[in-house]
């Protein structure tokens, strides 16, 4: 059973009780990520995400991290264009110190000087890291060349040079916009009883400032056109990518069934033609990222770099396939198992359900039960996702970046 309680200070607390399991997944879910920065502020999210586990008045950074290793628990956190979430995983009978401690980071964090600087230094090594991971690299150069000019575009790592210019008083003035009631979810899945859960809650949570919701952004466009980042490497690495629905739209189930068909798994066309029968790639398909007013489809390839004309056209073929012929019924029905079995063999997680329902309250203030999900993926038609396709993979709506071995000139799509 799912419920909800609105706390005085705004804080959106959410559960879901499941008798069956002895865990308790629990998420702080913040609605604030690198799209709500600019270039001078670009990495500050997720670089507060760091030094909320660098101490408080009541516990070291130790102490943090031993409070969850103690009792056999996982502790972690994450930061994302439009969300940052921090998570915890323990046994049923732990509930209350998980949520002490969380409490404790949110309300307690010293943001010490010595800590910061020492932090500077591992998140540029995190930076450099990506930069020496082409496969990573290329999705940040893609999306700053896709959403140039938003703050889609920015990395959420930041880069080197807004990340070496962060002093305590740009962070702390992020915090305290930011990390307050207004902009927080609190959600937990398992073994809990949702009064108990509101009751722990509102007595660690209670105090905390009713912050300001984030500011609306500008729904972003999409900028066409071609990009190179040349390295000397021994491949090159593409991304090809369109407008697509999004998060809200009622078109996101039929996109993310074209992505299943078109690039999505295995048994995907584009992993079928280009990788089983050809060899031209180790690594190739398609993905969707949707936001809350927009969204992006892709298809990543790494591939030699003599072989990017031959694997862009593969590509360019792929989509105009789709826009041309419908999906045979062998696809369609396939395409909506994978979707559906995914979706609940996920739902056993208590990860997954407490990710799911922040997600739902976020994006669409409601809940929606597995029951409805499954209805709308049944319910989409082949001539739908063939339409949708139809007006996606339009040539001037694409983009395409590469990094590597290989010139603008080749980029030919």
């Amino acid at each position: 059973m799912v419920s909800k309680t609105i706390l005085d200070n705004g804080i959106r607390v959410i559960s879901e009780e499941i008798d069956h399991v002895r865990s308790i997944s629990i998420g702080a879910w913040i609605e604030g990520g690198s799209r709500h920065e600019n270039g001078l502020t670009s990495g500050a999210a997720h670089f507060i995400e760091h030094m909320l586990f660098k101490g408080t008045e009541r516990r070291s950074a130790f102490d943090i991290a031993s409070a969850i290793d103690s009792v056999g628990g996982v502790m972690n956190a994450a930061t994302g264009k439009e969300l940052t979430s921090f998570y915890i995983k323990i046994p049923d009978y732990h509930l209350e110190m998980a949520i002490d401690l969380l409490a404790d980071i949110f309300t307690g964090s010293r943001f010490a000087e010595e800590e910061i600087d020492r932090e500077r230094s591992v998140i540029l090594q995190e930076i450099r890291m990506v930069e020496d991971t082409p496969d990573d690299h290329i999705h940040d150069f893609f999306d700053g060349v896709f959403w140039k000019g938003d703050s889609l575009a920015l990395p959420i790592l930041g880069t080197k040079g807004s990340v070496e210019s962060f002093r305590r008083d740009d962070l702390l003035g992020f915090f305290r916009t930011r990390y307050g009631g207004g902009n927080l979810v609190l959600t937990a899945a398992g073994h809990l009883r949702h009064d108990h859960f509101v009751e722990q809650v509102r007595k660690s949570f209670g105090l905390l400032a009713g912050a300001s919701v984030c500011e609306p952004v500008d729904v972003p466009a999409a900028m066409p056109g071609k990009a190179v980042l040349r390295k000397e490497l021994e491949q090159a690495h593409l991304i090809v990518g369109v407008p697509a629905p999004s998060a809200v739209s009622p078109k996101r189930h039929a996109a993310f069934l074209l992505n299943a068909v078109l690039g999505g798994s295995m048994s995907s066309r584009l992993f079928q033609e280009i990788r089983e029968k050809r060899g031209l790639a180790y690594d190739i398909g398609s993905y969707l990222t949707p936001y809350r007013d927009a969204g992006m489809f892709g298809v990543y390839a790494g591939t030699d770099g003599v072989r990017v004309r031959e694997v862009l056209g593969l590509i360019r073929e792929g989509m105009e396939r789709f826009c041309a012929e419908r999906l045979t019924e062998k696809e369609l029905r396939s395409a909506k198992e994978l979707l559906k079995g995914n979706f609940l063999l996920g739902m056993e997680s208590t990860d997954t359900r407490m990710a799911g329902l922040a997600k739902n309250e976020i994006y669409f203030g409601k809940q929606m039960t597995p029951e409805e999900i499954i209805e709308r993926i049944d319910a989409v038609g082949g001539e739908e996702i063939r339409n949708l396709a139809g007006r996606m993979f339009r040539p001037e709506v694409m983009a395409v970046a590469a990094l590597g071995p290989v010139s603008e000139e080749e980029l030919t799509f």
